[in-house]
């Protein structure tokens, strides 16, 4: 009898450094879970239990959300509080902004069956880890949690401020964090890619306008 391998599904298949809808993903054979990478600006929700979310945070925050009775989650990885308007030559570029960040985050898991009343947050993120006067990852705590309370959804567990950058691991199916501080020189590398995305924001007219609270 010839037996008869079993299949996985599109989702798992995915290989190390392939990219879905611009969202880098690989399966990890030994959590046996489809990871799926969030960088500066990405927002990713899904009902697909089988996935878990990760992102390195410096200044930047993210608030991983979930509806536990749909078993809906997502994450989003916010560069900088605020709003602007969307760029055409950069279709990421106003998601790195708070309130795009957050509205694509709880609208996608509107979409995907979740009901507002519902929802809770974990923020993490924010650190000051950019030595200079702008404070940036104390703005973005304060952005997200008034963002929240304005919205009425509750905040189940936060890990915000602080001066090094961390790694997130998310199971949006359980709302299960893991967290690590990240002191290696490798691992602090995303305080440089941060420092260039500020930079490059700065550069661009559309800027200007970004109130910074």
């Amino acid at each position: 009898m010839t037996k008869v391998p079993t299949r996985r599904s599109d989702t798992e298949k995915v290989q190390a450094g392939d990219y879905y809808d611009g969202i880098k993903r690989y399966y990890d054979q030994n959590l046996e879970r489809t990871v799926v990478k969030l960088m500066t600006g990405d927002c990713y929700v899904t009902a697909d239990t089988r996935e878990m979310l990760v992102t390195i945070l410096g200044s930047c925050i993210s608030v991983c959300m979930r509806d536990p009775v749909a078993n809906v989650g997502g994450m989003n990885h916010i560069l900088l509080p605020g709003g602007e308007k969307k760029s055409r030559s950069d279709p990421g570029y106003s998601t790195r902004f708070g309130a795009y960040a957050m509205e694509e985050l709880i609208n996608g898991m509107l979409k995907l069956g979740a009901q507002k009343s519902r929802l809770e947050a974990k923020m993490f993120g924010g650190g000051n880890v950019i030595k200079n006067s702008a404070m940036i990852g104390t703005k973005n705590i304060h952005f997200v949690k008034e963002f929240l309370q304005n919205e009425g959804i509750r905040i189940a567990a936060e890990d915000v401020g602080g001066g090094l950058p961390r790694r997130i691991h998310y199971f949006p199916d359980t709302g299960r964090t893991m967290m690590r501080i990240l002191q290696r020189k490798d691992d602090l590398r995303v305080v440089e890619e941060e420092k260039k995305y500020q930079t490059s924001l700065s550069q661009k007219k559309e800027v200007a306008a970004v109130e910074m609270f």
